[in-house]
């Protein structure tokens, strides 16, 4: 079992930058790719980043070149660095934990919205 908290959320201006934050606890960290997945009113839930355990990133092509993602193994902890986000990028943004030794163990953390004013 993992538990996963996110942090970083808030109202940042379209331009700006902010700095998401999550916090995994409860099993072996460096076993799990890590991923930041977001959902907007009345979309579906949609990844837009993902780190493996050995650090190879993907990005949606609609954040690509503006987010990054990153990893802490020694602090159990993951980022997602938001440069010019724009009001279509408001959304909750969830952390997402995937191990990947064994299939079927999926996590997901409660979300922090981020808010994006034009």
């Amino acid at each position: 079992q993992v538990q996963l908290a996110e942090s970083g959320g808030g109202l940042v201006q379209s331009g700006g930058s902010l700095r998401l934050s999550c916090a995994a606890s409860g099993s072996i960290f460096t076993i799990y790719a890590m991923a930041w997945g977001r959902q907007a009113p009345g979309k579906q839930r949609e990844l837009v980043a993902r780190i493996s355990s050995g650090g190879i990133t993907n990005y949606a092509d609609s954040v690509k070149g503006r987010f990054t993602i990153s990893r802490d193994n020694a602090k159990n902890m993951v980022y997602l660095q938001m440069i010019s986000p724009k009001p279509e990028d408001t959304a909750v943004y969830y952390c997402n934990a995937e191990n990947e030794l064994a299939t079927g163990y999926d996590y997901w953390g409660q979300g922090t919205q981020v808010t994006v004013s034009s």
